[in-house]
C-alpha cells in the first residue's frame, strides 16, 4: 500500500512541477510579441486492479500545449496587411495631398499671378516694364512646374527604392520562415510533441511578413506552413523558398516592379494588380492610383497651357511689328516650349517610335483653344506585320489598325481625340511601347529663350486693322474678331463696299482670296466668287473671314458704305491678342474643351485629398478591427498575470500536498518495518 501511495505521491509532485514551469516560463513571456499562453495536459494514470477494484495509480503530464486559434490569428494576419497597407498609402499621400494644397507653394497662385500679368499687359501693350512683370511671372510659373514634378519624380525614385527595400525584408522573412519550417518538422519527428516556442515564433514571421505584403498560408499533412503572394504564387514550400526580386516593368523601363524567382531560376513579373497588402502593397497602390494620376495630370496642365496659349500667340504681333507672316526673321510664335511626348520600347534595339502632340482645336474668333490631351499613359504594340493596337491604360480603351500593312498613319486616324500622333518607324513586332505624352511635359515647362532675352518679342497686337470708309452714311460697325492658323496677309489691304442694290457686301480690290460669310444663325457659307448677300434664309449677316481674318459687322449699312482690311504698321498700343491670351484663363481648354487650367487642377487638388481623406478613415477603420482582432486573440493566447498568479499557488498547494502523501507513506513504511521487527 505504502509503495503504491508513493508513486501516486511522486507522480503528482512531477506534475505539479511541470506545471509550475509551464506557469513561470509564461510569467516570463508574458510581454513576448506573438507568444501563446501554455499549459500542461494531464491524465489519470492506468488503474491498478486489486481484489477491491480498480484503484488509480496517480496522473501523466501528456503535453504541454499553447492556448491558439488558428481563425484568430489567420484574422489577425490580415487586418495586419490591411493596416499596414493604409499606414503606408497615407504617409505617401499626404506629402502629394500638402504639396498641391499648399496655398502659397501650390500651382494656382502662381497661375492667377501669371495671367495677372498677363491682363498688365493687355491694360498697357507699350510699356517695356509691363512685359517685364508678365515675363517674370510666366518664369515663376515654369518654375513652379518644375519644382513641383521634381517632386514627384524623387517621390517616383522613393517609391522604387522602398519597394527594393521590402522586398529585400519580404525575402528575410521567408527564409526564416522556411528555416524554422525544417526545425518545426525534426522537432515533431523526434518527439511527437509541439515544439511550442517555434510554433510561435513561426506566427510571429507571417505576421511580421504581412506588414510588408498579404501573405496566405497552408498547412501541410507534416505541419509544414506552406505561404503564398499574389493570387498563389509560391513564396515558401516547407523549407524551400522562392526569392522575391525587384526588377524592371516589361512595359515601362523606368518602374521597378516585384519578380518571383523558381528554383529553376526563370523570374516571373508579378502584375502590380496582383500585390495587395502590407506597405509594399500599399507603395504599389499609392503609385498606379495616386502617383502616376498626379504626375500625368500635372504634365496635362501644363501641355495644355502650353499649346493653347502658343496657338493664340502664334496669332499676334511683337512690339516690334513682326507677325508669322513676316518676311524678316524674329517673331516668336511660342511663348512656351515643352518637351514632346516620351516613348519607352521595353526592348533594346527596337524600332524607334515617336509622338508628337497634336495643335489645339478651336474656335479661333472667339479664342477658345482646347487640347484633348486624357493625362493617360498607353502602350502601343504591333501584334504582327499587319495589326497594332494601342491601349489607353487609365481605362482599358483599345485603339485597333489593321491593313495589308499596319502603319502608325492609320492608327493616328483613330487616336485624334487622345491629344497626341504617333511617327517614326513602324512599331518591332512584339515589344510593347509605353507612351508617356505628359508625364515629362511640366519638368520641362519654361519661357522661350528668346522672349526670355527680350520681353518685345511678346506678341500682344493683332497683324490686322479694320477700318470704315470715311464716307459711311449708315450705321455699319465693324471689329476685328480674330485671325486663325494659316491667315495671310498677303493681299491687303482689301475693301468690302455695300450696294444696296444686291444687297450685298462686295469686295473691290483686290478681287483674290479666300472669303466665307457666317450668318446669326451659326450657318456658313464660302464666297467664291461676286458678293457676299447681307441675308441668308432671313438670319443677317454676323461676320466676313477673308484670308483667315474675321471681321464682325453688326449695324445697317447704308448705300455705297464701306470698310477695309489693312495691315497692323503701328500696332505698339494694341492689345488685342493679349486680351485674348488673358481670356484663356477662363475658357474651357482642357479635356476636349471640358475644363479650365484652373479648373482641371483644383480637381487633381480635390481627388487627391479625397483618396488622402478616404485611406486615412479606411487606414483608422483597419486600425481598430486590428486591435480588436488583437484581443481577441489575446483572450485565447494571451498571458493573464493575475491567472498565472493562480496558477502559482494551485501547482504549489498540489506540490505540497503530493510532498505530504509522500511523508504519509514514507511514515507508514516505516511503521511496517518496526512492526516486521
Amino acid at each position: 500500500m505504502s509503495s503504491g501511495m508513493l508513486s501516486i505521491g511522486i507522480t503528482g509532485i512531477h506534475a505539479a512541477q511541470l506545471g509550475l514551469e509551464a506557469t513561470q516560463h509564461n510569467i516570463a513571456n508574458a510581454n513576448t510579441p506573438g507568444y501563446s499562453r501554455q499549459y500542461i495536459q494531464q491524465s489519470a494514470g492506468i488503474p491498478r486492479l486489486t481484489g477491491s477494484g480498480y484503484f488509480g495509480s496517480g496522473t501523466t503530464v501528456d503535453t504541454v500545449r499553447r492556448a491558439y486559434d488558428k481563425y484568430l490569428t489567420a484574422q489577425t494576419f490580415a487586418a495586419q496587411a490591411s493596416a499596414s497597407e493604409s499606414e503606408m498609402q497615407l504617409a505617401k499621400l499626404s506629402q502629394i495631398d500638402n504639396m498641391l494644397g499648399d496655398p502659397n507653394s501650390g500651382l494656382a497662385p502662381a497661375m492667377q499671378d501669371f495671367f495677372t500679368g498677363v491682363q498688365q499687359v493687355a491694360a498697357n501693350p507699350s510699356l517695356v516694364s509691363a512685359r517685364q512683370s508678365m515675363l517674370s511671372s510666366a518664369e515663376a510659373l515654369a518654375e513652379r512646374f518644375s519644382s513641383m514634378s521634381t517632386r514627384l519624380g524623387e517621390l517616383y525614385d522613393s517609391v522604387n527604392g522602398e519597394i527594393s527595400g521590402e522586398i529585400e525584408l519580404i525575402n528575410v522573412y521567408a527564409q526564416q520562415l522556411a528555416e524554422v519550417n525544417g526545425q518545426i518538422t525534426r522537432a515533431e519527428a523526434a518527439t511527437n510533441q509541439p515544439p511550442n516556442d517555434l510554433l510561435d515564433l513561426r506566427d510571429q514571421l507571417v505576421a511580421e511578413m504581412n506588414k510588408h505584403v498579404r501573405v496566405t498560408t497552408v498547412e501541410d499533412s507534416i505541419g509544414n506552413f506552406n505561404v503564398f503572394v499574389g493570387n498563389g504564387q509560391q513564396l515558401v514550400v516547407g523549407s524551400v523558398v522562392n526569392k522575391l526580386l525587384p526588377i524592371t516593368s516589361s512595359s515601362d523601363p523606368e518602374r521597378v516592379v516585384v519578380g518571383l524567382q523558381g528554383q529553376s531560376g526563370v523570374v516571373q513579373e508579378l502584375s502590380e494588380s496582383l500585390i495587395e497588402g502590407g506597405a509594399l502593397g500599399g507603395l504599389m497602390k499609392f503609385r498606379n492610383n495616386s502617383l502616376d494620376d498626379a504626375a500625368n495630370t500635372l504634365g496635362q496642365i501644363a501641355a495644355s497651357m502650353a499649346l493653347t496659349f502658343n496657338a493664340q500667340h502664334a496669332l499676334g504681333q511683337d512690339l516690334d511689328g513682326l507677325n508669322q507672316t513676316s518676311a524678316t526673321t524674329g517673331f516668336q510664335a511660342n511663348f512656351f516650349e515643352i518637351s514632346a511626348p516620351k516613348v519607352l520600347a521595353t526592348a533594346s534595339g527596337a524600332n524607334s517610335v515617336t509622338a508628337s502632340f497634336l495643335a489645339p482645336t478651336g474656335d479661333p474668333a472667339t479664342g477658345n483653344f482646347k487640347t484633348s490631351l486624357t493625362g493617360s499613359d498607353y502602350v502601343l504594340t504591333a501584334t504582327s506585320a499587319t495589326s497594332m493596337t494601342l491601349t489607353r491604360l487609365s481605362d482599358g480603351v483599345v485603339f485597333p489598325s489593321t491593313g495589308a500593312a499596319a502603319s502608325v498613319a492609320d492608327l493616328n486616324a483613330l487616336i485624334v481625340g487622345e491629344g497626341f500622333s504617333l511617327g517614326g518607324s513602324v512599331p518591332t513586332v512584339g515589344v510593347d511601347y509605353r507612351i508617356q505624352p505628359t508625364r515629362d511635359a511640366a519638368q520641362n515647362f519654361q519661357v522661350n529663350a528668346s522672349i526670355a532675352s527680350d520681353v518685345k518679342r511678346i506678341a500682344v497686337a493683332a497683324p490686322s486693322v479694320t477700318t470704315l470708309g470715311s464716307g459711311n452714311t449708315g450705321s455699319l460697325q465693324v471689329s476685328q474678331g480674330a485671325v486663325s492658323p494659316g491667315y495671310s496677309l498677303a493681299n491687303l489691304p482689301a475693301g468690302f463696299t455695300y450696294s444696296q442694290g444686291s444687297g450685298a457686301f462686295t469686295f473691290g480690290q483686290p478681287a483674290t482670296g479666300t472669303v466665307s460669310a457666317t450668318y446669326a444663325d451659326g450657318t456658313t457659307l464660302a464666297i467664291a466668287v461676286g458678293s457676299i448677300n447681307r441675308l441668308n434664309a432671313g438670319s443677317e449677316l454676323a461676320r466676313i473671314t477673308y484670308n483667315g481674318i474675321s471681321i464682325d459687322i453688326s449695324g445697317t449699312p447704308a448705300n455705297g458704305d464701306s470698310f477695309s482690311i489693312n495691315t497692323n504698321t503701328s500696332g505698339v498700343s494694341d492689345s488685342r491678342n493679349a486680351v485674348k491670351l488673358a481670356a484663356l484663363q477662363t475658357q474651357n481648354t482642357m479635356e476636349g474643351g471640358r475644363a479650365t487650367y484652373q479648373g482641371s487642377y483644383a480637381s487633381l487638388v480635390s481627388g487627391v485629398g479625397s483618396v488622402t481623406r478616404q485611406v486615412k478613415v479606411s487606414g483608422e477603420a483597419q486600425q481598430a478591427l486590428l486591435k480588436q482582432n488583437e484581443l481577441a486573440r489575446s483572450s485565447v493566447s494571451g498571458v493573464n498575470l493575475d491567472e498565472e498568479a493562480a496558477n502559482l499557488i494551485r501547482y504549489q498547494q498540489a506540490y505540497q500536498a503530493s510532498a505530504r502523501s509522500l511523508d504519509i507513506a514514507s511514515k507508514l513504511f516505516d511503521t511496517l518495518l518496526g512492526i516486521a521487527n
